[in-house]
C-alpha cells in the first residue's frame, strides 16, 4: 500500500463552497454531523472512503483513462478527491489505481496538495479494485497502517460533484441499516429485448430507480460480503449494494440523491463538467480598492455598477485580503486609486500566490487604473499600464489570469454628482 504525502500547510477547505441543507433538514444534518465528528474524534478513523480508479475509459474513446482527463488543465480525479477532502470527518481516502498509473497518481497528489490519501493497486475489475481498497483498511491484513473505520464510503473517481449533505445522509443511513446508497429517478424507460432483437417487455419506470454513488456500509458488512464473494460476482458484478444483500443479508436503505451525482462517462461529459466548474467558481467577484469605503471616488461607482449588472453574482468589497482569500473568491477586480503604478495589484498577486489559491482553480484578476486626462498625459500613463503585460506573463505561470483596464475620465466627473453616468465621460483602453 502506498501512502500519499504527509499533511502540511495548504488552502483551507479548497474550492467553491457546497450547497447545504435548509430548515429542519439543516438542523438535523448539523446535529448528526456534530455527533459523528465527536465520535470520530474519540475513535481513530470512524469513516473512510474507497475510490476505484483503475478503469481504462473505453467508452470515452480517448487514450487517457477518463479519471486522468484534464478539466481546466487539472485531472478529473483531483476534483473528486477535493470534494471528499473537504469533509473533515472522512479520515482516510483510499484510491485504487493500476500499477502503470501509480506514479501519475502520486504526482497528482503532490501537485494539488491532496491530504489523507492512500494508494493501493487496482484489480482487473471494479469489484476487485474495491476489495483491494477495503483490504487496506482491514486490521486482519499484514502491514496495515490504517485504522479500521466504522463506516466506509464507496464512491466513483469520476463523480466530482458529490456534496457533503449526500455523504452525510448515506453514512447516517448505513449506521442504522448496515448499508445505504444514493438513487435517482430513471430518465429513460428500461426494456428487455428478445433473442431476435424484438421487444419482450418493458419495466414500469415509476417503480424503479437508478443506482448512483456514493454508497456507504458498516465496514464489517461490506468487507465480509467481499470475502465471501464468488469469482463470478467479482468478475462481472458492478453493484455493491447487491453484494451486501446477497452475502451479508443486509437490505440497503435507499437515499434520494441530487442531480449533481452524474458520472463522467463520455467525452461530451468532460465539457459539461468544465461548464459546471466554471459556473461555480464564477459566482463571486471581490472588488479590492486602496481607499476607504466612505471616500468619494469614481472607483466606488465601478463597484456599484458591477453589483447592478452582475445581478446573479455576489459582488463584495473589502481591504482584508487574507479574509477574502480564505472565503474562496477566485475573481478579483483590483482598483488602483492611491498609487500610480501596480502596488495594490502586486500585493494581491503576492497574497494569492502565498495562499496557494490558484493551485486548484484559475484565479482571475482585473487591474483597474483611473486616469484624469486633464492632469496626466495619456501617453505617459499608457507606458506604465502596458507594463502589466510582463506581470501577466509571470502570473499565468502560477495559474493567475491577469488583465489590465485603463479608465480615462475627467476629474469633474465625481461619484456624488454623476452616479453611474461617469462612464459616459470615460474612455476605456
Amino acid at each position: 500500500m502506498e501512502l500519499g504525502p504527509p499533511g502540511g500547510s495548504g488552502p483551507a477547505e479548497p474550492g467553491p463552497r457546497l450547497r447545504g441543507l435548509r430548515g429542519a433538514d439543516a438542523a438535523a444534518s448539523a446535529s448528526s454531523l456534530s455527533r459523528f465528528g465527536a465520535e470520530a474524534g474519540c475513535r481513530a478513523s470512524a469513516v473512510a472512503a474507497v475510490l476505484p480508479a483503475g478503469g481504462s475509459g473505453e467508452r470515452m474513446g480517448v487514450p487517457t483513462p477518463k479519471q486522468f482527463c484534464p478539466i481546466l488543465e487539472r485531472p478529473l480525479i483531483s476534483y473528486t478527491l477535493q470534494a471528499l477532502e473537504r469533509v473533515s470527518w472522512i479520515k482516510d481516502i483510499i484510491v485504487a489505481v493500476t500499477r502503470e498509473n501509480m506514479e501519475t497518481m502520486k504526482g497528482i497528489i503532490q501537485r494539488y496538495q491532496h491530504k489523507r490519501i492512500s494508494l493501493v493497486e487496482a484489480g482487473v475489475t471494479r469489484h476487485r479494485s474495491i476489495f483491494n481498497g477495503l483490504k487496506a483498511l482491514a486490521e486482519d491484513q499484514p502491514n496495515c497502517r490504517l485504522s479500521k473505520p466504522e463506516v466506509v464510503i464507496i464512491h466513483d473517481a469520476v463523480r466530482p460533484f458529490v456534496e457533503e449533505d449526500v455523504l452525510l445522509k448515506v453514512v447516517t443511513a448505513a449506521q442504522e441499516h448496515g448499508a445505504s446508497g444514493a438513487i435517482r429517478p430513471l430518465v429513460s424507460t428500461v426494456i428487455s429485448p428478445s433473442a431476435d432483437s424484438c421487444l419482450d417487455h418493458s419495466l414500469e419506470r415509476a417503480r424503479y430507480r437508478a443506482s448512483e454513488m456514493p454508497q456507504a456500509f458498516l465496514f464489517d458488512v461490506i468487507y465480509d460480503a467481499y470475502q465471501q464473494c464468488s469469482d463470478y460476482d467479482l468478475e462481472f458484478g458492478t453493484e455493491c449494494l447487491h453484494l451486501a444483500l446477497k452475502y451479508s443479508h443486509i437490505k440497503a436503505k435507499l437515499v434520494e440523491g441530487s442531480p449533481d451525482l452524474w458520472k463522467v462517462t463520455y467525452k461530451r461529459d468532460l465539457y459539461a463538467a468544465e461548464s459546471i466548474i466554471k459556473e461555480r467558481i464564477s459566482q463571486k467577484v471581490c472588488v479590492v480598492m486602496d481607499t476607504k469605503e466612505d471616500e468619494e471616488h469614481v472607483g466606488h461607482c465601478l463597484e456599484e455598477m458591477l453589483k447592478t449588472e452582475l445581478n446573479h453574482v455576489k459582488v463584495t468589497s473589502g481591504q482584508d485580503l487574507q479574509q477574502i482569500i480564505l472565503e474562496q473568491c477566485y475573481n478579483f477586480v483590483c482598483v488602483n486609486v492611491m498609487t500610480s503604478d501596480f502596488e495594490e495589484t502586486q500585493r494581491l498577486l503576492n497574497m494569492v500566490e502565498e495562499s496557494n489559491l490558484s493551485i486548484l482553480y484559475p484565479v482571475v484578476v482585473i487591474s483597474v487604473h483611473f486616469l484624469d486626462y486633464e492632469s496626466v498625459p495619456l501617453g505617459q500613463k499608457m507606458e506604465k499600464v502596458m507594463q502589466i503585460r510582463e506581470f501577466a506573463k509571470e502570473a499565468k505561470k502560477r495559474n493567475i489570469l491577469l488583465s489590465g483596464l485603463l479608465i480615462y475620465f475627467p476629474q469633474l466627473c465625481s461619484a456624488e454628482s454623476h452616479g453611474y453616468r461617469w462612464s459616459k465621460g470615460a474612455k476605456m483602453k
